[in-house]
């Protein structure tokens, strides 16, 4: 008797380890499809200021940008005043991530002004002489924005060593203003 169950146990035993190495042979092709390093993910979150709206999106896999969410994020930027919207430049919203991630935050982006129409920057020209003629704003490449918990000097430092287009200081408003121009600094 000690022998039928120990040829049972025995049985049982080799099932389960070829249960066992079958499967890892599964995993492993299965594994072999996945790639070694996963493609890179960049994410935004915005508030706007004007419309009360929150959107927070994966904009980019890899080298991939993702329509629906850029088409969000056009809606979320758009010219506040006449509701018209722009496609926002893919360039401007790779450099927003990589402030965010060097400043280590993932707090949304309080938008001052994302895209501005022909007349909307005329009509603010009016009234300012810090609004540029050609602003980057009207062509969806510059933003003004602030981050709660983030002191502007400190968001102005970090747009700045990007080295990556023009950053502006406005401290007597609280925000900061970055585009994807030609590299140039200003405001106090």
């Amino acid at each position: 008797m000690e022998k039928d169950s120990l040829k049972t146990s025995r049985r049982r035993f080799l099932r389960i380890m070829g249960g066992f190495t079958a499967g890892m042979a599964v995993s492993a092709s299965s594994l072999a499809k996945v790639p070694a390093v996963l493609p890179k993910a960049r994410s935004l979150s915005f508030y706007n200021l004007h419309t009360g709206e929150s959107l927070d999106t994966t904009f980019c896999v890899g080298k991939h940008f993702l329509p629906d969410s850029l088409s969000e994020v056009n809606r979320v930027l758009r010219d506040h005043r006449t509701g018209e919207e722009c496609d926002m430049s893919p360039q401007l919203l790779v450099l927003l991530d990589d402030i965010r991630k060097t400043l280590g935050t993932s707090q949304p982006l309080q938008v001052i002004s994302g895209y501005r129409s022909p007349e909307t920057n005329a009509k603010l020209g009016q009234h300012s002489s810090g609004v540029a003629k050609k602003s980057l704003h009207m062509q969806g490449k510059a933003i003004d924005i602030r981050i709660p918990g983030v002191e502007v000097g400190k968001l102005y430092r970090a747009a700045r060593a990007m080295n990556a287009g023009g950053v502006g200081l406005y401290s007597s408003s609280d925000f900061v203003h970055v585009d994807v121009g030609s590299v140039r600094y200003w405001g106090a």
